[in-house]
């Protein structure tokens, strides 16, 4: 009857309609979409364990903040660029994904030497930095308290999830991603003085794509989080594994934690500082190169401004343009599309501090000769050159990501999804081969 009653009051929500319960854990369960097919629904429950399970109690409104927690975390990885299983969120405390089987590992990434590791690597001191981050993997096995795995162990397991066989280009790519997630939101919460210490994360293989991807949850259970890097703040689920005593007063200091990472979840969508890139050509007879420029700008969430003025024709215009962007505190990179001699890039970068990039649209007739008008510059100046509009943008992109994580988290996913269309491109391959 109670499930009749939630079924119901979950399907009126956006008009699904619930099969089969698909699985249940400690904090959660799973439900099949009947109208949605390859699509499942994740309910958070208000539970909280620890141990596994040794300890649990109830916490109202846990459920809420879990989903709000993933469904936030899981928004900024797809922002960047992660693939993972998340659809949407479809009410307080549940959100739908993409049905997956899921692989029984669970990945941990730490940055800093605390808990559990201290105890399996005795005489390291608590707060050891590792650089890089260091990866652990655990069977997930509640009777014998999710042993510590080796890589050996998983290839020999030959897992096999919706038709795909766990093999050492999966182990790879989930080892891969691992860290890259890792490192996208240490940056984030970098921005709220917030040390992300360790978290850990689970995969599924998506059964309609056959893909890996992020699956699960990824919420306040997930990590270790330490405000100024001070362990006696933390916000995460430790204060409650900590507790020597549970009473109301320290399960609404515990809730009171969960709802200050939720909030701040809210804060690392948005961008610290903002910026721009000006393209400034020397004639519309380059706008198509320029609007490649612009194109791939937009790929990674920077603004875009093309604008034309020639160096050589009309100096003092090209002055005051600059000055036009220098004069509203906006953070700018100038990219310069002259071809034949390039004066625009030497002229800008002569004239600012801001960062300035050759990016000439080079022909086929006169082409290696015009390139070395924005690859010899005079003494004092700094601008770089770079020929493709694609690599322009990216550069811009990389200055960005200095001081804007979102811009970063989209750099650091692109260098996964590269590497990680390599790594299947060289299985096909092998495939073939044999």
């Amino acid at each position: 009857m109670k499930y009749d009653i939630l079924s119901t009051k979950m399907a009126a929500a956006s008009e699904i309609k619930l099969g089969q319960k698909l699985n249940e854990g400690k904090t959660k369960q799973i439900f099949e979409i009947v109208n949605e097919t390859g699509h499942v629904l994740v309910q958070s429950k208000d539970q909280i364990t620890a141990g596994n399970a040794a300890r649990k109690d109830q916490l109202d409104g846990k459920a809420a903040i879990a989903n709000k927690t993933s469904s936030s975390v899981f928004n900024l990885l797809q922002k960047a660029g992660i693939k993972t299983a998340f659809l949407r969120q479809h009410s307080d405390t549940a959100f739908i994904a993409a049905h997956c089987e899921m692989i029984p590992i669970e990945w941990v990434c730490r940055r800093l030497a605390t808990g559990s590791f201290l105890k399996r690597n005795p005489g390291v001191k608590e707060g050891y930095r590792f650089s890089p981050v260091k990866i652990e993997m655990f069977l997930k096995d509640d009777a014998n308290n999710d042993p510590q795995w080796s890589e050996e162990q998983l290839l020999e397991a030959q897992f096999s999830l919706a038709g795909l066989t766990i093999d050492r280009c999966e182990v790879d790519i989930m080892n891969h991603t691992t860290v890259t997630i890792f490192e996208i939101l240490e940056k984030a919460w970098a921005t709220q003085n917030c040390t992300l210490v360790d978290m850990k994360i689970e995969f599924g293989v998506n059964v309609t794509s056959k893909e890996i991807v992020i699956a699960d949850v990824i919420d306040n259970d997930s990590w270790r989080l330490w405000p100024a890097g001070d362990r006696s703040q933390q916000k995460d689920k430790q204060v409650y594994r900590d507790l020597k005593v549970v009473t109301p007063e320290a399960m609404q200091m515990v809730k009171q934690n969960f709802e200050w990472v939720s909030d701040r979840l809210e804060l690392l969508m948005e961008p610290q500082v903002s910026g721009r890139v000006v393209v400034l050509m020397g004639s519309t007879s380059d706008l198509a190169h320029c609007e490649k420029i612009r194109k791939a700008c937009g790929a990674y969430g920077i603004q875009s401004i093309l604008r034309v003025t020639s160096a050589h024709k009309g100096p003092e215009e090209t002055l005051r343009i600059k000055a036009e962007y220098e004069g509203d505190a906006v953070p700018t990179v100038f990219v310069a599309v002259a071809g034949r001699s390039n004066g625009l890039g030497p002229v800008v970068s002569g004239n600012s501090a801001y960062p300035v990039i050759n990016c000439p649209p080079i022909t086929p007739d006169w082409g290696v000769q015009d390139v070395w008008s924005s690859l010899r510059m005079p003494s004092g100046l700094g601008c770089s050159t770079v020929l493709s509009p694609d690599a322009a943008a990216q550069f811009a992109a990389q200055i960005f990501g200095l001081s804007n994580h979102l811009v970063w988290s989209k750099l650091r996913a692109s260098m996964l999804n590269i590497w990680v269309s390599l790594k299947l491109a060289d299985k096909k391959l092998k495939a073939c081969s044999v």
